[in-house]
C-alpha cells in the first residue's frame, strides 16, 4: 500500500468515527437545525474536501461533467434539504469505493512492475587494460566486453566470449527451467546469470536490446485501447451531461406541472444524480484490460494493447509458419543411406567436407554428424546455383546436392523419397549415397494444435519448404490445412484469401518467427511472433510476442483474452442493469439515498472485484 493510500485509509477511518459521533449526538440531543448542520459538516468536509475541490476546478476549467461534480451537487443538495446524515454517508461510501479501486489499480500495476524488474541498473564494462568499471547501460557501445557475475542481470544483448553458466529466463518467459550457455552462444538482456562468470561481447546498444524493447512495449500498452474501452470513454462523455439534464428536469418539471412538492422532487433528482455516477464502468473496464496484459506478461506473453487482447478473444483461425514456429529451425541428420561398399562414416565425412565452406544450417548439421573432420582436406569449393556444391576433397571431385545435381552430372543414383531435405553425394562420378536432414518438430507443437482445436480454432500452416516435408509435419501435428512451397508474397496471398473467407466477428492470427514473416504478421488481425531471441522484427511487427517461442502459449493467450472479455461484458451488464433499475426507482421516489449509495459504490466495488480476477492467469 502506498503512502497516499495509507493517508486516504486513515482519513476514511477518522471520518467514519466522526460520522458515527455526529449521528449519536444528533439523535441523543434535541438540537436546532443549524447546530446539526455544523456537527455533520465536520465529517463531511474531512472526507469530501478533495471531491469538492476537484468539482470546483472542473467548473473553472470547463470540464464540468464528471463523478466529482455529480457527488458534489448531490451531497451539497442533500445538505440543503437537511438530509445531513445521508449527505455524509454518500460522500463517505464514495471515498471508500475510490480507495478500493485505487488499491486494485495498485495491485495491477504491481504485476507490471514485477516485469519491470528486468531493467538492469548498471553494466560491468571491461576496459582495454583489464579494469572493470561500473557504467550506465545506456553508455555501452556495440562491441564492448561486459563482465556478468553470479546473480547479476545481463544488461545488453550479446555473445558469450568466455565462461559458461546457466541463465534464468523466468522474468522474460515465465519458465523456471534455466538455459545453459557457453562460449559462442547468443544471450539476451534481462536474463539472470546463475552459477558462473561470463564475459559478453555486446551486439546492440541498450536502447535496441531486448529488455529495452520489452519495457517500452509494456509501458505503452495502455495507449492501444480496445473497442470496449473506447466505447466506455465515448459513453461517459455523453452519458454524464445527459443524466445531469435529466436530474434537472426531474427536479423542476414535475413540481411545475403537478404543483408544489419541490423538496420531494429535488430529493429524487439528487438521488438520481448519485445513482447515475458511471464509476463502475469507467474504472473496471480499463482495469480488466490492464490486469489481462499484466497477467499475460508474467507468463511470457507480451500483448501490445487492449485492442490486441480483444482481437485475441475472437480468433477462429490461426495460421502458422513452419520453420522456427512449429519446428525448431535447427537441422539435424536423421538418416544416412550409403551406397553398396560405402560406410556410413565415409558418406557423412565426404558430404561434410564438400559442404565445409558453406555457413548454411544444412552444412553445419553435416559437419556435426561427421564429427567435425579436418577441413584442410577440402579445397576449390564451387557452388552450383540451385543444385549444390562441387569441392576438391583429398584431390578428388566430390559433389553434394539435390537430385537435379546428380542428373545434370550424369550420375546414376538411388532416389530417396523420404520427407525432409535430401543431400546426394558422389565422388569422381561414383554415387556414395544420400543423407536425410530434417528440421525437428518442437516439443509443445502438438500440444499447441490440440489446444487450439479444443477451443474450436481452425489451424493452417504456410511454408516455403517442399510439399513432402510440409505434409509430413502437417500429418504429425494434425493440422487442418497445409500450403507448401510458398514465397513470402505467396504467404501474404494465402492470408488474404483466408481473411476473405472469414464470417462474423472471427479474427485471424498469424504466428511466425518475426524476421521473414513481418509482412504477414502485420497483415493478419493478430500477429503473434516467436521472440525468444528478441528479434527486432518480432517485437515491432507483431501484436503479441511469445518470449519463449512456445506455440502452446497461443492457447493460454486466447484463454486470457476470452476471460478478460467475459469479465468486461459482465461488468457492463452489471453496471448498466443495476443503474437502470435504480434510476427508474429513484425517479419514482421508491429508491432513497441509501439505494443510490449501493447503485454507485456497491456496483463499483463488485465490478472492481470482478476485474481483479484478471490479475490471476493460470499457467498451462
Amino acid at each position: 500500500m502506498t503512502k497516499k493510500q495509507k493517508k486516504t485509509l486513515k482519513r476514511i477511518i477518522v471520518s467514519a468515527l466522526l460520522y458515527l459521533t455526529a449521528a449519536l449526538l444528533t439523535s441523543a440531543l434535541t438540537l436546532p437545525g443549524w447546530a446539526c448542520l455544523m456537527i455533520f459538516l465536520i465529517p463531511y468536509l474531512t472526507i469530501g474536501y478533495d471531491v469538492l475541490r476537484k468539482a470546483v476546478l472542473g467548473i473553472i476549467h470547463r470540464e464540468v461533467f464528471d463523478e466529482n461534480f455529480l457527488m458534489a451537487v448531490a451531497t451539497v443538495g442533500a445538505l440543503c434539504l437537511r438530509e445531513y446524515s445521508e449527505a455524509v454517508a454518500v460522500m463517505l461510501f464514495y471515498q471508500i469505493g475510490e480507495f478500493f479501486q485505487s488499491y486494485a489499480v495498485g495491485k495491477s500495476r504491481q504485476s507490471i512492475s514485477e516485469l519491470m524488474d528486468i531493467r538492469p541498473d548498471s553494466a560491468n564494462l571491461e576496459r582495454a587494460d583489464g579494469r572493470v568499471e561500473v557504467v550506465d547501460p545506456d553508455n555501452v557501445p556495440i562491441g564492448s566486453v561486459l563482465v556478468v557475475r553470479t546473480g547479476e542481470k545481463i544488461p545488453i544483448d550479446g555473445v558469450v566470449l568466455e565462461g559458461e553458466s546457466s541463465l534464468s529466463t523466468a522474468a522474460l518467459t515465465g519458465e523456471s527451467k534455466p538455459r545453459f550457455v557457453r562460449c559462442g552462444d547468443e544471450v539476451i538482456s534481462g536474463c539472470v546469470n546463475g552459477d558462473g562468470l561470463l564475459k559478453i561481447k555486446t551486439t546492440k546498444l541498450y536502447g535496441q536490446s531486448t529488455v529495452a524493447k520489452i519495457l517500452d512495449l509494456v509501458e505503452n500498452s495502455s495507449l492501444k485501447k480496445a473497442r470496449a474501452e473506447n466505447f466506455i470513454t465515448r459513453f461517459a462523455h455523453y452519458y454524464t451531461p445527459a443524466v445531469c439534464i435529466g436530474a434537472l428536469i426531474l427536479a423542476v418539471v414535475p413540481p411545475l406541472v403537478l404543483g408544489g412538492g419541490w423538496s420531494e422532487w429535488i430529493s429524487r433528482a439528487l438521488t438520481f444524480l448519485v445513482i447515475s455516477c458511471p464509476c463502475a464502468l469507467v474504472i473496471s473496464i480499463p482495469l480488466s484490460f490492464f490486469g489481462g496484459i499484466g497477467g499475460a506478461s508474467r507468463s511470457g506473453i507480451l500483448v501490445k494493447g487492449g485492442n490486441d487482447l480483444e482481437n485475441l478473444a475472437h480468433i477462429d483461425t490461426v495460421v502458422f509458419d513452419k520453420t522456427g514456429t512449429l519446428t525448431k529451425g535447427t537441422f539435424a541428420v536423421s538418416r544416412a543411406e550409403p551406397a553398396q561398399g560405402i560406410s556410413r562414416e565415409e558418406l557423412l565425412e565426404q558430404a561434410a567436407l564438400a559442404e565445409s565452406f558453406s555457413s548454411h544450417p544444412i552444412s553445419k548439421s553435416l559437419r556435426e554428424a561427421a564429427g567435425a573432420p579436418d577441413t584442410r582436406r577440402a579445397a576449390n569449393a564451387r557452388e552450383i546455383a540451385g543444385q549444390g556444391v562441387c569441392t576438391q576433397v583429398d584431390g578428388r571431385t566430390v559433389l553434394a546436392g539435390n537430385a537435379r545435381l546428380m542428373e545434370e552430372q550424369g550420375i546414376a543414383f538411388v532416389p530417396n523419397n523420404r520427407a525432409g531435405t535430401i543431400v546426394y553425394v558422389a565422388r569422381d562420378g561414383q554415387f556414395l549415397g544420400s543423407v536425410l536432414i530434417a528440421d525437428e518438430v518442437k516439443e509443445n507443437a502438438r500440444k499447441a494444435i490440440d489446444g487450439l482445436k479444443a477451443a474450436g480454432v481452425r489451424t493452417v500452416m504456410l511454408t516455403g519448404d517442399s510439399e513432402s516435408v510440409a505434409r509430413k509435419v502437417g500429418e504429425d501435428l494434425g493440422l487442418d490445412e497445409v500450403h507448401a512451397e510458398l514465397l513470402p508474397d505467396g504467404k501474404v496471398q494465402q492470408v488474404e484469401e483466408l481473411l476473405a473467407d472469414r464470417s462474423g466477428r472471427g479474427k485471424l492470427a498469424f504466428a511466425g518467427d518475426g524476421i521473414n514473416d513481418a509482412p504477414v504478421l502485420m497483415r493478419a488481425d493478430v500477429g503473434i511472433a516467436m521472440g525468444a531471441m528478441g528479434s527486432d522484427a518480432a517485437i515491432e511487427a507483431a501484436d503479441v510476442v511469445l518470449m519463449d517461442d512456445d506455440p502452446s502459449k497461443i492457447t493460454l493467450a486466447m484463454k486470457t483474452a476470452r476471460k478478460c472479455m467475459r469479465i468486461v461484458y459482465e461488468n457492463i451488464v452489471l453496471a448498466l442493469g443495476v443503474k437502470a433499475i435504480c434510476l427508474i426507482l429513484g425517479a419514482m421516489g421508491i429508491a432513497n439515498m441509501w439505494a443510490a449509495v449501493f447503485a454507485d459504490v456497491g456496483v463499483m466495488v463488485l465490478a472492481v472485484l470482478n476485474a481483479m480476477r484478471m490479475l490471476s492467469v493460470k499457467k498451462q
